[in-house]
């Protein structure tokens, strides 16, 4: 027997949804193109479960746009406009990256992601002999403001979208960011990104830490504080699991351990005095794309869903956008294998399928060579294109969300909230995510699924096409990218060269203040940025922090 009034009343919510795509079709009349199939089949907005009278009542799952957002953050989602395909891209000098940004944007991607080397994830300069046999080698070398200038030569920021992937050091690297582009023109107000900022991940899957949690927290919530006032439209912190799944996590860990980080920044900046609705609406989180297809669109859709109640009900945000969780995701580097390269082109494919049909906002796709060395310019175009074939040529971006209400896809969906919230309540109990990782929780739980993953590899359990199924002799491609060793020496000589040439009483007049602010509760945000524009160095603005707030020592995790 069918529930009329709960029918009629998600048709009167149907209305209000369509009403509410009509506005943005009035704004913006390209979005108000009809799609059909091939066979002519006109193909709608949204399909419900409450289209005609016939169809039985089941929960309704909402609306894209709607809370809790489910099924996207937008209510015509890629029907509109389609997700930023930004590819993450960095090497060598400032001036090569450059060049491969350049080649990115004329081949029609729509975003910049900057890779760093080690030496700047862990604020050093290239002249720092810890920085010896790592500049220029899995990132771009940044030493100062000069070095991001020519990152950038040419690229006019006030219409690009940048993304940094950054933490320990993010407030320098913005800084940087936000003084070069005032030298282009560009103020602060204009600037459109994300800093990465996520250092309670560092802890507990990656590594490039510097500072111990208490003061890192402080840097971030400065830039919190910072940007909601001066950069508004500046995303302040990418809540990353990529990097959890990446160190071996299930995909119910990457989200309950990348969601309890971002509770842990929510309070931490609550706390400080700053009101949940002039920060949260900046908050983004960024996700790994694995292999098993229909958990990954259900863990997107899940992650939504949770983060939505949680900012609602634990955080009393009013604001909606405080509620809505958007995200980047990047296929999965470690599923890339060495062996028979070619089949990781079909890999990402699949992975960043899911992450479409998972409501992405972002995406970036590995290259097939990445297993071997760092992604040739051949490699990097086929990835790109992966990404437009299936933005504009196999039909799954003309409704919005084409899965919704598949049996399998809603169970999936509701299972996975229930595990990650199970997780999250332990989190909780435990005294939240800095205690979880004080602890070693999270680091446990991350090793046993790791072990188990590859156990089940080792034993064929788990099957990789090339490694241990389906085993061919592969010959090593011939074009993979060698960065130049001469770059090391470049960059050190012309970080030489610019501590000899700049003004050295304004630079230790900066480092003075910036110590003296380190050391009082001011926003810290301002003394870094008058730091750079004076040409301090990268590795002198952290030697003054580590001096203030002292080192992170790993804990043994047993």
């Amino acid at each position: 027997m069918y529930d009329n009034d709960k029918i009629r009343t998600l048709r009167i919510k149907k209305e209000d949804w369509d009403k509410k795509i009509n506005k943005t079709c009035e704004r913006f009349p390209e979005r108000k193109k009809a799609f059909k199939t091939d066979s002519n089949i006109p193909v709608e907005r949204i399909y419900t479960p409450v289209e005609t009278d016939g169809l039985s009542y089941e929960e309704h799952l909402g609306f894209p746009g709607d809370y809790p957002y489910t099924r996207g953050v937008q209510p015509n989602m890629y029907r509109g406009r389609l997700w930023t395909m930004r590819q993450y891209a960095g090497f060598g000098s400032a001036a090569e990256t450059n060049e491969r940004f350049k080649y990115l944007l004329d081949q029609g991607q729509t975003g910049l992601s900057v890779a760093f080397d080690l030496p700047t994830q862990i604020g050093y300069d290239s002249d720092h002999s810890l920085a010896r046999g790592e500049i220029g080698k899995v990132g771009v070398a940044i030493d100062s403001l000069e070095d991001i200038e020519a990152l950038f030569d040419g690229i006019p920021l006030d219409k690009v979208s940048t993304s940094m992937t950054i933490n320990s050091p993010a407030a320098v690297i913005l800084a940087m960011y936000i003084a070069m582009a005032e030298k282009q023109g560009v103020t602060p107000a204009q600037l459109n990104g994300t800093i990465q900022n996520d250092i309670l991940k560092e802890y507990v899957a990656r590594g490039t830490y510097i500072f111990p949690p208490k003061p890192s927290m402080r840097l971030i919530t400065d830039i919190f504080a910072y940007c909601a006032e001066n950069v508004p439209n500046w995303n302040t912190i990418s809540i990353s699991g990529y990097h959890i799944r990446e160190a071996g996590s299930t995909a119910v860990q990457e989200i309950a351990f990348t969601l309890a980080d971002g509770i842990a920044y929510v309070d931490a900046a609550i706390k400080v005095g700053l009101d949940v609705d002039d920060f949260a609406p900046r908050l983004s989180f960024f996700f790994n794309a694995h292999l098993n297809f229909f958990e990954e669109v259900a863990k997107f859709r899940a992650a939504r869903r949770i983060w939505a109640k949680i900012m609602k009900e634990r955080f009393g945000a009013k604001n909606p956008k405080s509620l809505m969780l958007r995200f980047h995701t990047q296929t999965a580097g470690c599923t890339l294998t060495a062996q028979q390269p070619d089949t990781n082109i079909m890999r990402v494919a699949y992975q960043a399928l899911s992450a479409v049909l998972g409501g992405t906002q972002s995406l970036h796709t590995n290259s097939r060579d990445e297993a071997l060395a760092l992604p040739s310019q051949p490699s990097v175009l086929i990835a790109l294109r992966t990404q437009q074939l299936i933005g504009y040529e196999i039909g799954v971006t003309d409704t919005v969300d084409p899965l919704g209400g598949s049996y399998f896809i809603e169970a999936l969906t509701d299972k996975i909230e229930e595990d990650v919230m199970t997780y999250i309540n332990k989190i909780d109990d435990m005294g939240g995510a800095v205690k979880a990782i004080e602890e070693g929780f999270m680091q446990r739980e991350i090793h046993h699924s790791a072990y188990t993953y590859q156990l089940e590899i080792e034993t064929g359990e788990r099957v990789v096409i090339g490694v241990n199924k389906f085993i061919t002799d592969t010959e090593m491609p011939k074009d993979l990218l060698k960065v130049n060793p001469a770059v090391a020496n470049q960059q050190v000589d012309k970080l030489k060269k610019l501590q000899e040439t700049r003004d050295h009483r304004l630079v230790a007049e900066t480092l003075r203040n910036l110590r003296s602010v380190a050391l009082s509760s001011e926003n810290i945000m301002p003394s870094i940025i008058e730091a750079v524009k004076a040409y301090a160095t990268l590795g002198e603005i952290c030697g003054i922090l580590r001096e203030v707030f002292g080192e992170y020592q790993q804990q043994v995790i047993l």
